[in-house]
This record gives structure tokens, sequence and C-alpha cells, in this order.
């Protein structure tokens, strides 16, 4: 990414098409369909409080309301911070058999169980607390549950890949409003993820480097800090897309450790404010972007984790599902710009 990148920061005004060398995807930027960038605002902000606290299970003292638990912490305690719970409403099953194969019949269609895992992670106890209000400590110890689960997922050889998302506010896909994360363990290796591991071994066959150590570039540089860099992708797919990186290569988010956890935690504090001031609190996802169970050595030299934050502020239309190349209507540089513009003070 970043040695197709122009060390002006400045961006061009005409359209161009930008390929991601790391999820293998073109992307047409024409700065003719948006306003200026600082004009761009979610036009449906999140209500963090559209559902009243009497009525939602996930608060503190609701916990017969929910799905079997996991774990919480701290451990059988009721003054609990965080719970991990099963999905009420589950995509993949626990409760079937697994395959380790898929059944391919004489029509060339491939089945596979639909055994998995589909968890929600509580990540506080207070209805009106959302992520970003909490401090960088308290979503460290977020970060830390994640990779924990993935951790005892680990241990079911069936299981390929865990995939943690965030979605937030009901146009991002959130039937809750309290806020809570999912992890998904999946039986295959997601068609998306493989791509983007094809993408990252070609450039690195290519190079001899990683794609996302090269992804450092400070026209696209949004924030830093000691082991993690939070930046405008140089091919963003989405209006202000973020990615937070660490700068030491590492295949696999679940060997985070709890120091860097709370250094992510605060970076991920400051770049979530940064979109809600910036952008008016817009509906948003996030997804930790990790290698497959399992990978051997040789995967881990071009395999690289990273975080993707995608504010809610355009529509995947025809032309994006026709082709799977996107149209993003505001040049990387000049997301970054503003969002580096964007003062949001310690205590925020």
């Amino acid at each position: 990414m970043a040695s197709s990148s122009s060390s002006d920061s400045s961006a061009p005004q005409t359209p161009q098409l930008r390929k991601d060398s790391v999820t293998n995807r073109w992307v047409i930027f024409s700065p003719a369909r948006a306003k200026r960038p600082s004009d761009f605002k979610s036009k449906s902000p999140v209500n963090p409080n559209q559902q009243h606290q009497q009525q939602c299970p996930f608060c503190i003292g609701h916990e017969h309301e929910c799905a079997p638990e996991i774990f919480r912490v701290p451990p059988d305690n009721p003054d609990w911070k965080l719970r991990v719970i099963q999905n009420l409403y589950p995509a993949l099953s626990r409760d079937i058999p697994a395959a380790e194969e898929g059944n391919n019949s004489d029509s060339g269609r491939v089945v596979v169980n639909g055994f998995g895992f589909h968890d929600v992670v509580i990540e506080t106890p207070v209805h009106s607390v959302q992520l970003s209000d909490l401090s960088p400590r308290e979503i460290g110890e977020v970060l830390v549950t994640y990779t924990r689960r993935i951790k005892q997922l680990m241990s079911y050889d069936s299981i390929k890949y865990v995939q943690v998302f965030k979605n937030h506010g009901a146009s991002a896909g959130a039937s809750m409003s309290h806020s809570h994360s999912q992890i998904m363990a999946l039986p295959v290796v997601p068609p998306a993820v493989a791509t983007r591991l094809g993408s990252m071994k070609e450039y690195f066959d290519q190079t001899g480097k990683c794609s996302v150590c090269e992804s450092n570039s400070k026209d696209l540089l949004i924030d830093v800090s000691a082991h993690f860099i939070s930046i405008v992708p140089f091919a963003a797919t989405f209006p202000f897309e973020m990615w937070i990186i660490p700068l030491d290569h590492s295949s696999h988010f679940h060997e985070l450790d709890s120091e860097k956890a709370v250094e992510l935690g605060g970076i991920l504090k400051l770049v979530l404010r940064k979109m809600s001031l910036q952008l008016n609190n817009p509906p948003f996802n996030f997804m930790v972007q990790t290698s497959p169970l399992g990978d051997n050595a040789s995967q881990l030299l071009y395999s690289h984790w990273f975080m993707q934050i995608v504010p809610q502020l355009s529509v995947v239309a025809g032309f994006e599902m026709g082709t799977g190349c996107y149209i993003n209507p505001v040049f990387p540089e000049d997301a970054a710009k503003v969002l580096r513009e964007v003062k949001v003070s310690p205590s925020e």
C-alpha cells in the first residue's frame, strides 16, 4: 500500500482507481461525488439510549433473561464488569456434530454441517455507557476477553477461523443498543479471509515485505503510540474507514498481551471519539482481521492482523454488488487529515 502512496499530503482531484495490496480489491475514488471531506456527517446518528434500561437483558440484574453465560469478569462476581454469553439466536450451532470435510455431491455442491460458536460480549453492565466511554484499561479488558475466548475455541480442531466484530447502531446491524460485540467461530476459512491472505502472500512473494507493515505512511496517519498506529488505508473501501495496526509484525490477534491491550484500548478509544465528533456519532462496525487458526510458520511471514473500523456513511449498491469494486467519494489522504485535526482531550 505505502509503495503506491504519494508523499504529497493533498489528494488528487480527478477520479483514481487504487488497488489494495492487502484485500486485493479495486476502489474507485471519485471526489466529484462528494462534498468536502470535512462536511461528512452521519444523517442517522446513533442514539445509545434507544432501548429502555428496564427492558434490556444485557443490564446488570437481568442475567437470568440472557442465553447461558460462558464466563464473566471478575469470575463468580455479581458486580461483574463484562460477560461472555451464548447468542440467543446463533447463526451456527455448538450442539450438532462437526464435519471434518464437506460433502461433495454429484452436482458439485459442497455442504458442511453448521457447527460453530456464536457468542456475545457484553462490554459494560451499565446501559448508557458505550465502548468509547470506557477508559483505555477497561477497553483493554474487553480486548483481552476476546483473546481469552479465542484461545478456548482453539481447542476445537474443526474450528478454522474466529471473527470478532462489533455492530454499533441499528443501521450497522445491532439489534441491542446496550454496548456489546460478538465472536463467531467457523468451521471454514471465509472467502474474504482467504483472498486477503492470498493478496498478502502475493505482495510478500514480489517484495519480500509484509503489505500491512508497509502501510505506515505519513499522509495516511491518524495517530501513533508505542506499539500501534491508526491510519486511513491507501485504498480505503469506505469513506473514513480506519485501521489500527500493531507496529510489530504479528499474525494472530489472540497473541495480544494484557499490557499492549491497554495501549490498543487507548488508541481505539481515540479513533472512536474522533469519528464520533467529526461524523456526528455515526453507526459503525469494527472487525478484527486476523489469521486462521493453525496457520503454519511459512504463512506467518506475510500475515499481519489489524483492526478495521467502518463508519456507516454510504450505501453498498448495484455497482458494488455486481463488481466487488467500491466507489469511495473521499480520498484517504483527505480523510486522514480531517481526523488528525479533530482534537480529543485525554479525559473524553
